[in-house]
């Protein structure tokens, strides 16, 4: 059984950073693609970042590209989710997924991955 566990969130000035991690168990890591995304009160689920399997293709939606970084350390099972220069539209529930790995790149549709974290909560004030 696949698990994945988000933790960092929490409630931050805008201009402010967080550090987002997502920690996974219940199969092998490195052979899957992973996303992060997010969801804000009455809106859908969105494409935020993902990155493939060995890091070396990383996407980002343009909302965030700039402020945002993905990684991943494949010995430690984590991806991180670096947050710089917070804005309060980035107020939201940041969850991590594991791709499915339909596509040569990693996916940035929600209906392409197949596990999901809980969620961690993240409030920007401004």
């Amino acid at each position: 059984q696949v698990q994945l566990v988000e933790s960092g969130g929490g409630l931050v000035q805008a201009g402010g950073a967080l550090r987002l991690s997502c920690v996974a168990s219940g199969r092998t890591f490195s052979n899957y693609a992973m996303g992060w995304f997010r969801q804000a009160p009455g809106k859908e689920r969105e494409f935020v970042a993902a990155i493939g399997r060995s890091a070396s293709i990383r996407l980002y939606a343009d909302s965030v590209k700039g402020r945002f970084t993905i990684s991943r350390d494949n010995a430690k099972n984590t991806v991180l989710l670096q947050m710089s220069n917070l804005k309060p539209e980035d107020t939201a529930m940041y969850y991590c997924a594991e791709d499915m790995g339909i596509l040569p790149i990693p996916a940035t549709a929600p209906s392409l991955y197949t596990y999901w974290g809980q969620g961690t909560q993240v409030t920007v004030s401004s």
